[in-house]
């Protein structure tokens, strides 16, 4: 079972934990799917409290959309994260890469691919248990390693598009972090408009040719394996009936990664140009049916927001905190500043924003489990925590004055980290235009 194996590695394999959290619970007690795990059925409001009444917004135990199963999972998760990622991320950033080993550790963990089936060679978790992994990597302030998009955008296309024979052969290697996935969409001449897509396979017996660019594809470097958006239709009355996925795997004629991109933010997470020149594609590199790729794409596209969202929001919560510490150390004019009204009013300005956008986002995370979870309402998740991630980062590097520009403080890295948020999956512009037509589109 998941959880017994993930408990048995966890505690068995990663010692002098940082963060240790007794829990009164026999191994085998938690031995149940996750994907089964709801509340407790009683007043679970008595001892789960939201993020507004906890002792800190990163509480374990806390929120009712969680159960005691998801908080097992989430103490070995921080705690894989502090002792395999944060004593390495300075040294990442530098690289401009986190190390395959991670990848590798992080699979034998089961923390990658968890929302996967067993049945399909992923870990057999629920989509809550994936944001636990979300909320956790935000909270370690470690955005170098690109677990989400790996598990949570390329590995359901694969298991939700691919042929049997492609599940098998791809999954269990993403889910073990032998195989590093990675999706393929934004060009140089067209980033969130799909339809301007530019990349074109055209058909050559019973081959693909494949000829493109793609730019800012995160993972890009360290990439096995390629979810390639291309038009495989010019004659198509729009572009969107025109367009299919591929999987590409590095070493492929004619596939080249160009430079590693060097961001302002984000520089543990290798982020890469990659270039098709005539690269031979057989059949069965095709994932789904010809042409619907813009259609697969239009049906995932709402869990990226969403994780995207979730991963905003913890964000916030982690820059709150690394505030509240410093206001209450940091002394001037001889008491500490949490003594100032101005900067009291502010932190409470900044966590009431913040609770009401974590009661939406669970809402939203629930809805998703229930696979009730709109484009429109991941778009307003998207848009709404993004820019409040960004507002967040501005007034908690405020607060911690002239150290707050220094990079050895966590808050210059969460505040530079914050600016890409509003832009990939889909700018944040776009994603008023997809909530504005649900209001006034048939007018």
């Amino acid at each position: 079972m998941y959880v017994k194996k993930l408990v048995q590695n966890c505690f068995g394999g990663l010692r002098n934990a940082a963060f240790r959290v007794p829990v009164q619970r026999t191994a085998s007690a938690t031995c149940v799917r996750l994907q089964h795990s709801q509340p407790d059925s009683r007043d679970v409001r008595s001892y789960r409290p939201e993020t507004s009444s906890a002792k800190t917004l990163m509480d374990i135990g806390t929120r009712r959309i969680f159960s005691e199963d998801h908080d097992l999972f989430r103490q070995n998760v921080r705690r894989f994260f502090q002792e395999e990622v944060v004593p390495h991320h300075n040294q990442w950033e530098k690289a401009g890469e986190v190390s395959r080993e991670l990848w590798e550790k992080a699979g034998q963990q089961g923390l990658l691919g968890v929302n996967i089936s067993e049945e399909q060679g992923g870990v057999g978790g629920d989509l809550l248990s994936s944001a636990v992994v979300w909320e956790e990597q935000m909270y370690c302030n470690c955005s170098g390693p690109g677990f989400s998009l790996h598990s949570d955008i390329v590995m359901p296309y694969i298991c939700s598009y691919g042929s049997k024979a492609q599940v098998q052969r791809f999954i269990p290697q993403l889910a073990a972090g032998k195989c590093i996935g990675a999706i393929a969409m934004t060009e140089p001449g067209a980033g969130s408009d799909l339809q301007g897509v530019r990349t074109f396979a055209k058909k050559d017996g019973n081959d693909w040719i494949l000829n493109g660019n793609k730019v800012f594809i995160t993972n890009g470097w360290l990439s096995d394996l390629v979810i390639v958006v291309a038009v495989t239709n010019r004659e198509a009355p729009t572009a969107a009936h025109g367009i299919s996925l591929f999987l590409v795997e590095n070493g492929m004629k004619g596939f080249h990664k160009g430079r590693k991109l060097e961001k302002i933010g984000l520089k543990a997470q290798d982020t890469a140009e990659l270039f098709f020149e005539d690269v031979r594609l057989p059949t069965d590199a095709l994932l789904g049916q010809v042409n619907k790729g813009f259609y697969y794409l239009m049906k995932e596209l709402p869990q990226e927001r969403l994780l995207i969202a979730d991963m905003a929001i913890a964000s916030c919560e982690f820059m709150f905190e690394e505030t509240r510490k410093y206001v209450t150390e940091r002394k001037a004019f001889g008491k500490t500043i949490s003594h100032l009204q101005t900067v009291q009013h502010k932190l409470a300005e900044l966590k009431t924003e913040i609770c009401v956008g974590r009661a939406f986002l669970d809402s939203c995370l629930q809805l998703h489990t229930e696979k009730k979870l709109d484009s429109p309402t991941a778009s307003m998740a998207k848009y709404w925590a993004t820019d409040l991630q960004n507002k967040v980062a501005t007034q908690c590097l405020q607060l911690h004055g002239g150290w707050g520009y220094m990079w050895e403080f966590p808050i210059a890295k969460a505040f530079v980290d914050s600016r890409v948020q509003p832009i990939y999956g889909g700018t944040n512009e776009i994603m008023k235009e997809l909530i504005a037509r649900t209001i006034v589109g048939n007018n």
